[in-house]
């Protein structure tokens, strides 16, 4: 998949604000307030800005966290990473390996069998149900 390039004006006009925020500004919403935070419909979350492929809904777990949790992404070039000092401490930030898009943070204490908990915003995805029958 080709890498996704766009101004920051023109991911402005395409989003709504709570997402630019999210997605292009790396900010966070509110725990336990996402849209998909308790969703358990099967299915593919992907970019909210590019529709890619990010996690199947297989690998979602509730972490108890506030935030939709999965243990892996559907690919490891699903994801890039990179670290965040912001608040005060030690994190690694998650982006949409196509379009950059801030998706949240990676940490090492989820469940078997990565050990990882990938900790995203909502406003970060896109859920597309699997197609039943």
């Amino acid at each position: 998949m080709d890498k996704l390039e766009k101004s920051l004006d023109v991911w402005r006009e395409l989003l709504s604000d709570e997402r630019f925020r999210i997605c292009r500004l790396g900010g966070t919403e509110r725990a336990f307030s996402g849209e998909y935070y308790a969703t358990s419909v099967p299915g593919v979350y992907h970019c909210a800005c590019c529709d890619a492929p990010l996690f199947d809904s297989d690998a979602k777990y509730d972490a108890g966290c506030g935030w939709p949790s999965y243990f892996q992404p559907v690919a490891a070039s699903a994801l890039t990473s990179r670290d965040d000092y912001s608040h005060g401490m030690h994190r690694i930030e998650v982006l949409c390996a196509r379009c950059d898009a801030h998706l949240g943070h990676v940490f090492p204490d989820g469940p078997p069998p990565t050990g990882l908990r990938y900790c995203i915003n909502s406003a970060s995805l896109r859920l597309k149900p699997r197609d039943e029958g």
